[in-house]
Formats: structure tokens, sequence, C-alpha cells
């Protein structure tokens, strides 16, 4: 085989020539330097572990208070849950008297009275809503359709 450059046995004989060459004082610094960074190496593997430690310490105490907070919640959810059943009355309360009172009037249909019963199932309290986006020209909608319905 030829080559145009030199092989991996001159390359190797060439850098030991090299090094053969160096002062004194430059391999010293070179030396020092060599171990001065394997000490900051293991320093930062070191503190990288350490880190790593803490980190999953914390995420630990994260889940912890996470899963404490959940168990709180779900308690006092409970609590106010059999509160709210243990009230006379408590299935005319809330959702459930809506939910009732539109399934007894779906039961007495008449023709033009679907916006009133639309209506009924809206908040038309513009403060009362919570809701980022402005609902104002479906409530105007949904007025004007209870007021006048559309004709068949």
């Amino acid at each position: 085989k030829e080559s145009n450059g030199p092989t991996d046995s001159y390359a190797a004989i060439s850098q030991v020539d090299r090094l053969q060459s160096e002062p004194e004082s430059i391999r010293k610094w070179r030396e020092e330097q060599k171990e001065r960074l394997e000490q900051l190496d293991a320093n930062s593997r070191k503190q990288e572990a350490e880190w790593k430690e803490k980190a999953i310490k914390e995420l630990e105490e994260w889940y912890a208070r996470q899963d404490e907070n959940l168990q709180k919640t779900k308690a006092s959810n409970r609590v106010a849950d059999e509160a709210f059943y243990k009230q006379p009355f408590a299935d005319v309360i809330g959702y459930v008297a809506a939910e009732e009172a539109f399934v007894n009037d779906a039961e007495d249909i008449f023709p033009g009275t679907e916006w009133e019963r639309v209506a009924q199932l809206c908040d038309f309290n513009p403060k009362s809503s919570k809701q980022a986006k402005d609902v104002s020209r479906m409530r105007s909608v949904l007025i004007s359709l209870k007021q006048a319905p559309l004709v068949r």
C-alpha cells in the first residue's frame, strides 16, 4: 500500500519527538493542567450527583404534598357531599332541581315554546358569568328568539 501522508507509526514517532523536544516548563504546565481539568471534572460529577439527589428529594416532597392536598380535597368534598344530601329537600336544590324542572317541562311541549325552554337553561346575567369570552351576541340572539320565535 502506498499513501501520500505518513502512516500511523510515523504520526506516533513525530508525536514522541515533539514531546521530547518540549521544554521542561511546558511539560510541567501540561501535566498540571491535566490534573486541574481532571479535578474539575471530578468536582462537576460530584456536584451533578448532589443536584440529582436534591432534585429527587424535592420531587418526592412535592408528590407527597400533592397527594396530601388531594386527600384533603377528597375528604372535604365527601363531607360537603354528605352534608348536601342530608339536607331536607336536597333533591330540589341546585342542578338536580334545574334538571327535574327541565324534564317536567319537556313533557309539556307546545309549539313556539322551544326558545323559552332554551332561555330557562341559559344565564342571562352578564355579571354573574365568569367566562373570558364575550357572549353578549349569543345572549341577545337567544333573548330575541325567546320574545319572537321563528315561524315555520
